[in-house]
């Protein structure tokens, strides 16, 4: 079976940096398990592995478009220390989310936290960078209709220890 759209694919994959740094793997968690064409995995993968069937093995090296985005400098800006929870420590590294006024969740880092004033980041960590990308595509089926509806699949991501 070929991976097409609203399919469910399981995928093991390596993300590297160009020096090498691995920044993300299955290897920690096993296969990744998604719902193809529905925007839930890196852009430039889900493309790659269009049409692929289970056993074929891919190296990818993929531009920020294809990636995370290219970083926006309108997406670093400060935010006053009272827009947080005043019982709230705020530290460098820390990671928040906040409602648009769309409904939308924004996400956001913080890079420096002031007595008055909280420099955040709305930039995903990899935005800018080029990705090398290993994926090797383990299995296709069918989404059944419950997870076509959800438009997410089902099963657990990886066997919990209750049921070994």
């Amino acid at each position: 079976m070929r991976v097409l759209r609203d399919r469910v694919v399981s995928i093991d994959y390596v993300i590297q940096l160009g020096s090498g740094k691995v920044v993300e793997s299955s290897n920690d968690d096993g296969a990744l398990t998604y719902l193809h064409g529905r925007e839930q995995i890196v852009p430039g993968v889900e493309r790659a592995i269009e049409g692929a069937a289970s056993g074929d093995v891919m190296q990818l090296v993929l531009p920020p478009s294809e990636g995370f985005g290219e970083r926006k400098a309108e997406g670093v800006f400060l935010l006053p220390r009272a827009a947080f929870p005043d019982d709230e420590e705020i530290g460098e590294g820390m990671l928040f989310s906040a409602s648009r006024s769309d409904g939308k969740t924004l996400l956001f880092r913080v890079l420096d936290a002031q007595p008055d004033t909280i420099l955040v980041d709305t930039n995903h960590p990899l935005a800018g960078e080029v990705l090398h990308v290993w994926v090797a595509v383990r299995a296709v089926r069918e989404a059944t209709a419950e997870e076509l509806m959800l438009g997410r699949v089902q099963e657990p991501r990886r066997p919990s220890p209750e049921a070994s």
